[in-house]
């Protein structure tokens, strides 16, 4: 947890995730690297040629951004914090993609919107969108934490081959961060699996993981989002894991949608992490 991605929009949302960031640098001595994504109106880019970066709105786009960088990088929780500014014009999965993978960043930090927020992680938003397709993991910030630590950690999976390389990346971070993991298996009725088949499934999955801080679950729920965040207020969570992986990301894993009500009280951070 070296370097740090921040993605900020100057928001109150985003100032959460890096206060966020900013302890996690602090204890593990990491950098932190902020990156605000332009998109300018169409009628502002010239057509005649490739130089719309030049015009002056575009130059005053980008003063406004580095001024607001500075107020920033005063903060007080950002203090003896290595902090390195980046504005693009790009879109914002690849902008992030782009340069999380220039500066070699092994986390993202991003924050959602008020009450919406979980809703926005796994429904068709631009945070939804960097969580899916992500090589780098996402953690999620919904609310202020000004003292954000990590000692329960839920880690919900369907324990299959294909998530493998995303377990093994939970397990580092829960690693560094020294948390508890309960590993959980949301049982469906219209998905249901015997505790024999579970049994044999998740030992299988686990036998040549060297990681022994977890705990080993199964909890029947007549949906998977639900079981998640019921599973997680039981075991008092600070954080929820999970893999993405198939054609529709966290949508795959949650069977469509979040309802009103479980998004209202969905407040724990949120880590995903890419499967194959």
């Amino acid at each position: 947890m070296k370097k740090i991605l921040v993605p900020t929009d100057f928001s109150e949302q985003a100032n959460n995730a890096l206060e966020v960031a900013s302890q996690l640098a602090r204890k593990y001595n990491s950098e932190i690297y902020l990156l605000h994504l332009l998109e300018l109106p169409s009628q502002l880019i010239d057509p005649t040629t490739n130089s719309g970066n030049q015009i002056p709105e575009t130059i005053y786009f980008m003063k406004m951004a580095h001024k607001k960088f500075e107020e920033i990088k005063n903060k007080d929780f950002l203090k003896d914090i290595p902090v390195y500014e980046t504005v693009i014009f790009q879109d914002t999965l690849e902008g992030i993609r782009e340069v999380g993978e220039k500066n070699n960043c092994d986390l993202i930090v991003m924050g959602s919107h008020g009450a919406d927020g979980f809703k926005e992680v796994f429904i068709g938003s631009n945070t939804e969108k960097v969580v899916r397709n992500s090589d780098i993991p996402v953690l999620v910030i919904k609310d202020h934490l000004p003292n954000f630590k990590v000692s329960n950690f839920v880690f919900a999976s369907d324990f299959v081959p294909k998530v493998k390389k995303s377990f093994l990346e939970a397990v580092k971070f829960a690693e560094k961060v020294g948390a508890k993991m309960h590993l959980v298996y949301i049982n469906t009725a219209n998905k249901f699996k015997t505790t024999e088949y579970l049994d044999k499934q998740m030992s299988t999955f686990l036998e040549d993981v060297d990681f022994k801080n977890y705990t080993l679950n199964v909890y029947n729920a007549e949906s998977i989002e639900q079981g998640v965040l019921k599973f997680a207020a039981n075991k008092e969570a600070d954080l929820v894991g999970i893999s993405t992986h198939g054609r529709k990301g966290l949508a795959h894993f949650l069977n469509g949608s979040v309802s009103e009500d479980l998004v209202n009280h969905a407040k724990r951070p949120v880590i995903t992490f890419k499967a194959q």
